[in-house]
Order: C-alpha cells, then sequence, then structure tokens
C-alpha cells in the first residue's frame, strides 16, 4: 500500500511536489492555511531559471503551459545611478533563459493541474507531533486531526514542521524591503514608467536602493531596499502609510524624482518586510517520516533563487519517492544530501549578491557583475 503523504503549505514548492507525484501515480494531500488560492495577492513576477525552475515545470509535465504565462520584455534589464542616468542595460530578445512570469499566474497553473480535493483549504496546522514508526498526528486549528506517512513541510519561513528536524529558526538579516506598486504608469506615472524601461530596475547605493520591475497591465511593482537595524526599521509605522512613505522618501533625498517617486506615489500602501534568513549551512540529521523544502529548509536572502530552488526542491523530492516507492527512508536520505548542498551554496551567493548590490562599491559593483567584467552574483 502506497503511503499517505501529506505537504503542509499551497507555495510553488508543495504544490510542484504534488503535481510530478500525481503525473507518477502517487496521490499527496496539500494542506493550506489560507482560505482560497484568492484570498490574498500572490506577490509579482518571477524569474524562472532554466536549471532548476524550469526543470521543475518539465516534470511536472507544464513547461508548454508556463510558455504562455511569459511576460515579453521582463527580462529587460538596466541599473541607473541615483541622478537616473542609465549605467548599464540589456535589453529582453526573447533569447535569455530566465523568462519573467507572474507568481499569481504560474501558482493558478500549478493548482488548475492538480486533482480536486487535492488542496485542503483552510487547513492551519498548529502542531504535529511524532506518533512512531515515521508517523506523524497533524493537528489543525478546526479541530481536526490527520495521520500521515510522510510529512513534509513547504510551509515557509517560519514553519511548524521544522522544529520536528532542527531546532535552527531565521533571523534577522540587517536587510528589509519597503514594497510599493503603481498603476497605470503609461498614463499616471510616465516618468517612472520611462525610468524603469520594460522590465527590471536597479537604482543602487551603499546600504540602500530602490529595485522595480514593469508588471503586465501597466503596473510598476517596486522593492526600497535598505541595510537598517531592526530597530530603526521598527520606528516605521505600518498603519501610518503617510509617514511610513515620508521617512523611506527621506531617505533617498537628492535622488531623481522618477526614482523617488516610485516611493512617494505609490497607489496602495507600503508594505514593510522585513528579512531573515536560516544559516546557510542548515541542515538536520535524518529524523523518520518527515522532511522539509523550500524556504522552510533554506530561507535566505532574495537572490531570483528562492522560488525556482522550492520547485525544484519539489520535483527532485518527488522523483526521490517515486524511484523508491517501498522505502520511504531511503528517498528521503536520497533526496536530502543534495539539498544541502544546492541550498548552502545558493545562500552564499545571496550574501555576496547583497553585496554587490549594496555593499561599499555600489552600483560599479552591479554594473560590473552584469556587464561580465566582475564576480557574479
Amino acid at each position: 500500500m502506497p503511503p499517505s503523504i501529506a505537504i503542509i503549505g499551497a507555495g510553488l514548492g508543495g504544490l510542484t511536489l504534488a503535481r510530478v507525484l500525481h503525473v507518477h501515480g502517487m496521490a499527496a494531500t496539500v494542506f493550506e492555511a489560507e482560505a482560497s488560492a484568492t484570498v490574498r495577492s500572490q506577490g509579482g513576477m518571477l524569474d524562472i531559471h532554466g536549471e532548476t525552475g524550469q526543470l521543475a515545470l518539465k516534470a511536472a509535465g507544464l513547461y508548454e503551459s508556463f510558455l504562455d504565462l511569459v511576460h515579453p520584455g521582463g527580462q529587460a534589464t538596466r541599473v541607473v545611478g541615483r541622478d537616473g542616468t542609465v549605467l548599464f542595460a540589456n535589453g529582453d530578445d526573447g533569447s535569455g533563459d530566465r523568462p519573467e512570469v507572474p507568481r499569481g499566474s504560474l501558482r493558478r497553473l500549478l493548482i488548475d493541474a492538480l486533482p480536486a480535493r487535492t488542496i485542503r483549504w483552510g487547513s492551519k496546522l498548529t502542531q504535529a507531533v511524532s506518533s512512531g514508526d515515521g508517523r506523524h498526528e497533524l493537528r489543525f486549528a478546526d479541530g481536526s486531526i490527520v495521520t500521515t506517512d510522510l510529512l513534509v513541510g513547504a510551509d515557509g519561513a517560519w514553519s511548524k514542521v521544522r522544529p520536528l528536524l532542527s531546532a535552527e529558526m531565521p533571523v534577522y538579516t540587517g536587510m528589509s524591503y519597503v514594497e510599493t506598486w503603481l498603476k497605470d504608469v503609461d498614463h499616471r506615472h510616465a516618468s517612472s514608467a520611462a525610468t524603469v524601461g520594460g522590465g527590471a530596475l536597479f537604482a543602487v547605493a551603499p546600504g540602500k536602493g530602490i529595485l522595480a520591475h514593469r508588471e503586465p497591465d501597466g503596473i510598476l511593482h517596486c522593492y526600497v531596499s535598505l541595510v537598517r537595524s531592526e530597530a530603526w526599521m521598527s520606528h516605521l509605522d505600518s498603519h501610518d502609510p503617510m509617514t511610513t512613505i515620508a521617512r523611506v522618501a527621506a531617505e533617498f533625498d537628492g535622488w531623481d524624482e522618477s526614482l523617488r517617486a516610485l516611493v512617494t506615489d505609490s497607489d496602495t500602501a507600503p508594505v514593510i518586510r522585513r528579512l531573515y534568513a536560516l544559516p546557510a549551512d542548515h541542515r538536520w540529521e535524518r529524523v523518520p517520516g518527515v522532511t522539509l523544502l523550500g524556504d522552510a529548509a533554506h530561507v535566505m536572502l532574495p537572490s531570483g533563487e528562492g522560488a525556482n530552488l522550492a520547485m525544484w526542491d519539489g520535483a527532485e523530492l518527488a522523483h526521490a519517492l517515486v524511484a523508491q516507492p517501498g522505502d520511504v527512508e531511503a528517498a528521503l536520505a536520497h533526496y536530502e544530501e543534495p539539498l544541502f548542498r544546492r541550498s548552502g551554496l545558493a545562500a552564499a551567493d545571496a550574501v555576496a549578491l547583497r553585496e554587490v548590490c549594496f555593499g561599499d562599491r555600489a552600483p560599479d559593483s552591479l554594473v560590473e557583475m552584469f556587464s561580465g567584467s566582475g564576480p557574479a552574483g
């Protein structure tokens, strides 16, 4: 009899795991705390990498459908100085290997590719308890209890499953984002739209930066990056949008107005996102019947790798389980060692990329990286 598989979290990694298992005739149940797929926005654009995310989508049998979601021109890249001067520009001729897609559309593609009732919405895990022999009892906020042969924590940075394997908790990285959105930009925010261009914009300096991306339907999505302490960030009041915007904009006094407008002219309230990470060498000893993927296993600084690694984790775990259908422990051991290696390398690269983007030599260091004359991030 095949093992029962419970996946906690309907993010990209957990959904990829469920879909690849389904392709190979193995069933799993995904438990998601949110009430539905549409309860909140799923964020902005993702660049899906040829060596990880795209391979996962091919394993899921969804690669051709994924191509239909690609945002034309989204791979264009531009670095500008604080005065708006273009320091580096690279267009998107469609030949790049990291096409951009909306995260929400990609998630919907995976959800729609699963059998009905695979995902149990509104199922918030409150506790997972070992019941022996590799099985775990899952207790949910609605009072329901489920016992499973294999438990997979795909539930993000603050995973409820991780404590079964590791005592590590994410710690503040010293860096935060303040997220803003501008809408109908070609008519209402034309100057900022022209500065950003058709793809990604990087306006960076030591300790701070304004990152933005052109999205479908005339939207600019911006992340204001600040290398600041938690104490400094705590003075930003997310319940007082105007004060937050004013204080963040003050960090960019003297910058070109089309850049500052990405902060000051936001059509939505700013969202403060403190960035946390696990140790780059995070790993755990094998515990029967439970494992992790994605941010639950290796949350790190943003580098463009997080979603790709989560999807690749999901596909690789599915392949290990399919290859060892009668031996869950052998499958998990086969999956986890490569997971530790690739996530450790990616986390170290993410730290190096922060220095490239926001270190003492920014923006020159970023221009050198993009132009191929400096170290890759």
